[in-house]
């Protein structure tokens, strides 16, 4: 977890005991320990939260929703060989039936 001051909140630490969650955080100093939240946080930045004027808080998570089922499901990702979410899963699956292995 980020050491930012909305993740070192007394409220976030009380709803996480009442919960039995325990909290990690990076060490501070150490962002490549989370890069890829890191990226995520940015790049949601960049293309959403700096894009928009958002006149209510339905329409912020609308587009949110929307933004984040593009990224996770349709966007080519570099950390999967440039495949999106979905190719990269279906590269790894087996084959349903295969000549290796007992019959």
């Amino acid at each position: 977890m980020d050491n930012g001051p909305e993740f070192i909140s007394t409220t976030l630490a009380e709803w996480a005991e009442q919960h039995d969650i325990q909290l990690e955080f990076v060490q501070p100093g150490k962002p490549t320990q989370n890069s890829f939240v890191e990226r995520f946080n940015r790049t949601y930045r960049d293309e959403i939260l700096n894009m928009h004027v958002f006149r209510t808080l339905k329409e912020a998570r609308e587009l949110t929703e929307s933004w984040v089922q593009e990224y996770n499901d349709e966007r080519p990702h570099s950390s999967l060989d440039d495949l999106t979410p979905w190719e990269y899963l279906t590269k790894l699956k087996l084959p349903e039936e295969s000549n290796l292995g007992c019959h």
